[in-house]
């Protein structure tokens, strides 16, 4: 069975044997950009290069990128703990393309890794794509071999993406497993969309091709670009057969730590459990924070970091 440590080396290795430079996160505070509290997503380093106003000596990148969404627009923090998948502190993995390949590569890219070398069972996986774009439905299904009756529509709300109400945007492709009946919410029309965990969202492949200005009219880009993101935690889940993120080697080690502190036995009471998922998961972020400079204050980031630091207490 796979390490996360190694699915991460074998995303990151991939990608590089295929021309892309792996670039090193960045720190969870954003440089030079006072629009985020956080590094919320893999492209938040990359944003400049996407917007045309900083060139690197590459055009296609790689990274696992940390991540923190427990403030501003991104705030799980109070999910944290009482789902599978919600987390204050996460790794992205993402590939990049500023102007390089554009849809078919990232699509058969992206489907290549999940199936050929993570081994996943195609017969469990279904795509999405924006309810307009024909052209990467037709690359999932005449490319990749995608059955038809697999790639599904999706509206504006979740297929596509943009920075902000004006800039770069454009329709993106999700891939789904189906994690099976044991998983499903149990609501009729149940299906691909539906927010539990029976289609599980693993990776999400953004086609940046347009410009959106203050009127909402959109126009091409002159170099579409490419921009993915797959949580690290989810698909280690997936690959280590864990019913939830907390059950991988990412968190087992903390939970067993509490269980030891806590003089409970994880996975005996559901309300015990909440809580000691709450203080695996508050303690990597707070170990990932003040490793990059935030420290408990009354205002801004190390407000967030209070609040984290004190939800794990309380608990």
């Amino acid at each position: 069975m796979k390490s996360a440590a190694e699915i991460r080396a074998d995303f990151l290795n991939y990608f590089q044997s295929r021309d892309h430079s792996v670039v090193p996160s960045s720190s969870l505070i954003p440089q030079n950009d006072p629009t985020l509290l956080f590094t919320n997503a893999g492209m938040v380093q990359f944003k400049g290069v996407f917007l045309g106003e900083e060139k690197r000596d590459y055009l296609r990148a790689a990274s696992s990128q940390k991540c923190v969404r427990a403030g501003g627009k991104h705030n799980d923090l109070e999910n944290v703990g009482r789902t599978a998948r919600h987390h204050t502190f996460f790794e992205m993995l993402g590939n990049f393309s500023f102007g390089d390949y554009f849809k078919e590569e990232a699509i058969t890219l992206a489907w290549d890794f999940l199936t050929g070398h993570l081994g996943l069972d195609t017969a469990k996986l279904w795509v999405t794509v924006f309810q307009d774009d024909d052209e990467a439905a037709a690359i999932w299904r005449d490319r990749v071999g995608v059955a038809p009756e697999r790639i599904v529509r999706m509206g504006e709300k979740d297929n596509f993406w943009s920075m902000g109400e004006t800039g770069p945007c454009g329709p993106c492709s999700e891939i789904i497993i189906d994690q099976g009946e044991a998983f499903s919410c149990g609501r009729p029309g149940c299906a691909v969309g539906c927010d539990c965990d029976r289609y599980l969202e693993l990776w999400n492949l953004v086609f940046m091709q347009f410009n959106r200005d203050e009127r909402g009219a959109k126009t091409p880009l002159p170099r579409p670009s490419i921009d993915t993101g797959m949580g690290l935690e989810r698909i280690t889940a997936v690959v280590q057969g864990a019913a939830s993120n907390y059950g991988t080697d990412l968190f087992l080690p903390l939970l067993r730590h509490v269980e030891q502190a806590a003089g409970r036995k994880y996975g005996a009471d559901p309300e015990h459990d909440i809580s000691m998922r709450i203080i695996a998961d508050h303690s990597r972020a707070t170990a990932f924070l003040i490793g990059d400079g935030v420290l408990p204050a009354n205002e801004g980031r190390g407000y967030v970091l209070r609040r984290i630091m004190r939800r794990a207490a309380r608990h």
